[in-house]
């Protein structure tokens, strides 16, 4: 039986644990502050990044991984082995096209899969790649079954500032510093990686309501929810309020909570959380 192997970026947010029980290759992507680089949970952890972006003299850049960083990931594989690489979504990053680009280099039998999704929404996918593929299945069998994960999965994004979206040119330096002076909070809906902005309003009761509808979508859902995602930037405080909430609500859904890689960090900001749930289904 032919094998399969799962490769992902290091924006899924995997931990170490999830990474060595699934056997998970990670390419990650860059982060530069004030002219050094760093490669994402491999020389800079969530933690150390927040404290350098704070004492930075501009915004940090990010960069996705190099064709070389993937063909090294790729050219490791055994070639009697079948690689599923799973990627963050193209609205977001140049990434899974970096992927594609780097699998017609290397003699391998690669099927690179646009996520749609980021951050515990693409760890959704990879995690259910990894369970099959240790299980023994078969890459199509693998990719069939991330259609009905991703068909899903929802994400929604809170902003508490608009610092990082002016400087990181996703938001007008005019409608951010009109932002800044009314202290605005932004609620966005993210599916399939288009960020689609629902809400917007002045303090943190913006954000607390946004939380509330995220919960009224996730207690309508039919079938209940599997998995819930929490994710921050430097708001621990705030998701495990977040998280203790959705274990109260959803008792049997798994709930995940940890600080955000610093590729989110960087145009997101300080305070910014990601909320993602994966439904149950038949």
């Amino acid at each position: 039986m032919t094998k399969v192997k799962i490769i992902t970026d290091s924006t899924a947010r995997l931990t170490p644990e999830e990474v060595a029980q699934y056997d998970i290759s990670v390419v990650p992507l860059t982060v530069m502050i004030d002219g050094t680089v760093y490669h994402d949970g491999v020389s800079i952890t969530p933690s150390e990044f927040i404290e350098k972006m704070a004492a930075s003299k501009s915004l940090p850049t990010t960069s996705q991984p190099s064709l070389g960083a993937f063909t090294e990931v790729y050219e490791t594989v055994p070639e009697d082995v079948e690689v599923l690489s799973l990627h963050l979504t193209h609205h977001l990053s140049g990434t899974v096209q970096a992927a594609e680009q780097a699998a017609r280099l290397v003699p391998h039998d690669i099927v690179v899969r646009d996520s749609n999704y980021i951050d515990r929404a693409l760890a959704a996918q990879v995690l259910v790649a990894g369970r099959m593929a240790q299980a023994g299945a078969t890459r199509d069998e693998i990719l069939a079954e991330l259609q009905r994960v991703e068909d899903n999965t929802e994400l929604y994004l809170t902003v508490t500032t608009l610092k990082n979206l002016v400087a990181g040119g996703r938001l007008s330096k005019a409608s951010g510093l009109i932002g800044t002076l009314l202290d605005i909070k932004l609620g966005a809906h993210v599916p399939l990686g288009k960020i689609t902005m629902e809400v917007k309003g002045r303090g943190k009761k913006t954000i607390k309501g946004y939380q509330d509808l995220i919960f009224e979508r996730m207690h309508a859902e039919p079938n209940g929810i599997a998995v819930i995602g929490i994710s921050h930037a430097d708001a621990a405080e705030e998701a495990e309020q977040l998280a203790a909430r959705a274990r109260d609500e959803f008792p049997e859904a798994i709930v995940d909570i940890a600080e955000t890689t610093p590729i989110e960090s960087t145009h997101a900001g300080p305070g910014a959380m990601g909320i993602s749930y994966l439904k149950n289904y038949a």
